[in-house]
């Protein structure tokens, strides 16, 4: 439960400090994120997710 603690808080510490240093370029990230189709975002959110799995499972090793 730690480790899921401190994941959760290290992805936020990161996408606060892309607000924090390029605001002006978030906000046209997430204008241009609403126009796009709702599938497009959906398999951009999976292809996001599986990308961060296999970043933990090199991280920590195969089980």
């Amino acid at each position: 439960m730690l480790e899921l603690t401190a994941a959760m808080g290290l992805a936020l510490v990161i996408e606060g400090a892309a607000y924090a240093l390029f605001p002006r370029e978030m906000k046209r990230l997430v204008a241009w994120l609403v126009t796009q189709p709702e599938g497009f975002v959906r398999l951009a959110g999976i292809g996001a997710a599986l990308f961060g799995l296999i970043l933990v499972i090199v991280a920590k090793g195969m089980p």
